[in-house]
């Protein structure tokens, strides 16, 4: 496989999502588009292809030679990229490790990045604990409703990102649109959920014993300053790094080669426009690069985040 495949989001409607991604994909049959699963081979939510297969089955097609040598690590397709629209707070919730999770779940952990996108006033995430904390004041916490008051909040700005590893507790808050690239895993344990009610009147289940057992609860690591290369026609940023992915900021304003030998490479268009080996392509397209493709050309004035391993 050698093809460049553009791809079509599955949507997620959730209770704290809102409607700006709806009217970016332009979205009728849905209350609001919480997600957008852009690039993804989970069950849960795969994405499309124009024809209407899915991308799980194009990479069935492709074989081990799209996917590149780092992938041989995984047992299943490693990545899985998503926009989030948080008009309200998302619940404060931890993932767990991939050891505790195959033993619990049958499925991967998960180690995740976000990279803001947009950010309101005020907006920010809740991002690990201010200090070293001991498993029973978190668990004295949660009984009492006060978990946020021990959490990290940290105030965000358009173009950041954080790296967010198995066992930090963490939320988005609200008025934050985030694109987030993780582990290929479903696995959430909510903890606080704020009391709210779906449209049934019904609290959301929560996994308070799951998260104290998987919680790391030492004080929240400060976030990597980013790498930079300048070339002709872009600046590529490496902002996260770890086994599971690396992510690439890419501001072009000419024309730039991308693609790797040992790994795919996903491409999410953040801003502006161009062409990608002459296909025109503009915000929130989504594209993935095969490991066989060889050098690929990115024209235009635009900015993309690029996924490897």
């Amino acid at each position: 496989m050698s093809t460049i495949l553009k791809l079509t989001p599955s949507f997620k409607d959730y209770i704290w999502g809102g409607n700006k991604l709806m009217k970016e994909y332009g979205v009728t049959d849905m209350d609001r588009v919480a997600e957008a699963w852009v690039l993804s081979a989970h069950p849960d939510g795969p994405s499309y292809l124009p024809d209407g297969s899915t991308f799980v089955q194009a990479l069935e097609q492709a074989g081990a030679a799209a996917l590149g040598a780092k992938a041989a690590a995984f047992k299943d397709f490693p990545q899985l990229i998503k926009l989030i629209d948080a008009r309200s707070d998302l619940s404060v919730q931890v993932h767990p490790s991939d050891e505790y999770a195959l033993a619990n779940e049958g499925q991967f952990g998960k180690t995740e990045m976000w990279y803001i996108l947009d950010a309101e006033e005020g907006a920010g995430i809740y991002y690990g604990f201010q200090r070293d904390v001991t498993r029973a004041e978190m668990e004295e916490a949660i009984r009492t409703n006060t978990l946020t008051d021990i959490l990290r909040f940290v105030p965000v700005q358009k173009g950041e990102s954080y790296f967010i590893p198995s066992g930090t507790i963490h939320a988005i808050g609200k008025g934050l649109l985030i694109a987030e690239i993780q582990q290929n895993s479903n696995v959430t344990y909510r903890v606080y959920d704020y009391g709210r009610r779906d449209a049934q009147g019904n609290t959301r289940p929560l996994h308070v014993e799951k998260a104290l057992e998987v919680s790391d609860l030492t004080r929240a690591a400060d976030a990597a300053e980013p790498t930079q290369v300048v070339v002709e026609g872009g600046v590529f940023t490496q902002v996260s790094s770890c086994s599971y992915f690396t992510v690439t900021e890419l501001k072009a304003d000419g024309t730039v080669t991308v693609g790797e030998p040992d790994s795919f490479t996903a491409v999410l268009v953040l801003e502006g426009e161009g062409t990608i080996a002459g296909q025109p392509f503009g915000r929130y397209d989504t594209f993935f690069i095969p490991a066989d493709a060889g050098e690929v050309k990115l024209s235009g004035c635009f900015t993309a985040l690029l996924s490897t391993l």
